[in-house]
């Protein structure tokens, strides 16, 4: 079985944009820490998976053509700076009011994931700066990391910010 980290997209991949959607690879821009993090990830032997919800699509703000041109576009950017890239990527378009199975916090995409991929949940990790980040990745039976101003009792691990995690990822990977 593989061990995984499960990443999601916008605030821990990427600059999460307040005001709206990132609808543009003009407007992505890497989390420095985020890279060093990944570093961490690929260095251990962790495939590596982003899920993100996108409901900007639901709303007819971008198309899955523009959202897939984007993930492209990330893809070749961390192969140009890294040397390799994400593993998958699963997104969900729909709206927050759906009912979706895969809209975090329901846990859709990581459990199709994680047979997919055949991950070990005991090895795995999903990392978000969200509660329905952490409830997804409790809900699929994984390990889950937040990052912010959240209390323990939100996630397994809770790091106010990417410099906390890096310094302690060790820890986190043998708990």
């Amino acid at each position: 079985m593989n061990k995984c980290f499960f990443f999601d997209r916008d605030g821990i991949v990427n600059t999460r944009k307040y005001d709206g959607y990132i609808k543009s690879y003009d407007e992505f821009e890497f989390i420095p820490e985020f890279l060093e993090i990944f570093k961490l990830t690929e260095k251990l032997g962790f495939l590596k998976i982003v899920i993100t919800n996108q409901q900007g699509i639901g709303k007819g703000l971008m198309t899955e053509e523009e959202l897939n041109t984007i993930h492209k576009l990330m893809q070749f950017n961390l192969y140009q700076k890294l040397g390799f890239s994400f593993d998958d990527i699963y997104y969900c378009p729909d709206l927050a009011d759906s009912g979706s199975k895969t809209r975090k916090p329901e846990p859709g995409m990581l459990l199709e994931a994680i047979e997919k991929w055949n991950i070990d949940n005991n090895e795995s990790y999903f990392i978000g700066d969200s509660e329905s980040d952490a409830l997804a990745g409790q809900r699929a039976g994984i390990k889950t990391i937040l990052i912010g101003d959240f209390t323990k009792n939100k996630a397994t691990f809770v790091f106010s910010n990417f410099t906390e995690l890096i310094n302690n990822f060790d820890k986190v990977i043998r708990e």
